[in-house]
């Protein structure tokens, strides 16, 4: 039973998306339109959800699916393809890696930074942790009390500092302890994209020049409870930062999550990790098939 067989994210909107199609004895355009509604009700989005459809309309066709098993098994790899990026959607192994944390305030980017960290301290790496997001009150000192309990070092400057030169503080002391993992924590202020198109420019410049054999990820947080909203905070910071990929939070049982499949599909962005709660160990590596499996539960299945 995998992690998202256990536990839905998408509650009694899952059950009536699964139930839409157990309850037919065969597919029929009735079924596809209620589907069509139920989808865009989970925020995957017209366009997402009209991509889906119009492919199952295709393959029911011409694959003959004759009976509700086989359509919901078909739309669940539909589903899992979109959200499947193969190599992408791993963590880039390779050592030194600096990782470049982005997001607004509020979507539980520190703690992310913390989960990660403890997620590859107990892979045996070592991190070190920047504190680079130096216009949030009280940034720095947030992400040393992490540090401190997940058992890593922080490097951070005082308030309103400038965030490259704790970048290159947190990049000298990497490479004099030989660390394997720099997880640098940014400001994201979106208000203002010029400049912070203008700060990520900078911080990167300094990467490039201090620790040129680096690999290098950039990982958007994003809170899955402010559905559409997450969507536009997706399209705006892939427009200032060359994202690798997405962490999606707070997926604990109570976001619609279809945002998901959005993301990853009018972005072409994998979903790396997956937050289901408060925990260090809540951080969980996203699985594109038992996700997709989860949507389409029917109520049997959802055992009531």
């Amino acid at each position: 039973m995998s992690l998202f067989e256990k536990q839905s994210f998408f509650g009694r909107l899952s059950k009536r998306i699964g139930d839409i199609i157990l309850m037919r004895p065969t597919p029929d355009e009735e079924m596809i339109d209620e589907l069509e509604e139920e989808l865009i009700m989970s925020d995957l989005g017209i366009d997402t959800t009209l991509r889906i459809t119009e492919r199952l309309r295709d393959d029911i066709r011409h694959e003959r699916l004759a009976d509700a098993e086989a359509v919901k098994v078909k739309i669940t790899s539909i589903v899992a393809e979109m959200l499947d990026k193969g190599e992408r959607l791993a963590l880039c192994s390779d050592i030194p890696l600096v990782i470049m944390m982005i997001g607004v305030n509020g979507v539980g980017k520190t703690t992310t930074i913390a989960k990660l960290a403890h997620m590859l301290k107990n892979e045996g790496k070592s991190v070190l942790l920047v504190a680079a997001d130096t216009f949030r009150a009280a940034a720095a000192e947030q992400l040393s009390i992490w540090g401190e309990r997940v058992g890593v070092p922080v490097i951070k400057h005082k308030e309103g500092a400038d965030p490259s030169a704790v970048i290159f503080d947190g990049l000298a002391a990497a490479k004099a302890r030989n660390t394997d993992v720099v997880i640098c924590d940014t400001a994201g202020r979106l208000h203002n994209k010029k400049n912070l198109m203008n700060e990520l420019s900078k911080m990167n410049k300094v990467i490039d020049r201090e620790f040129p054999g680096a690999a290098r990820e950039t990982l958007l947080v994003l809170d899955a409870t402010t559905g559409k909203n997450a969507v536009s905070q997706a399209k705006e910071f892939s427009e200032v930062a060359d994202l690798t990929g997405i962490v999606l939070t707070k997926l604990d049982g109570t976001a619609k999550g279809g945002i998901v499949v959005t993301i990853s599909d009018e972005y072409d962005l994998p979903v790396k990790f997956v937050g289901l709660g408060e925990g260090l160990d809540d951080l969980k590596i996203f699985d594109p098939q038992g996700f997709a499996e989860s949507i389409f539960k029917g109520e049997k299945e959802n055992g009531e």
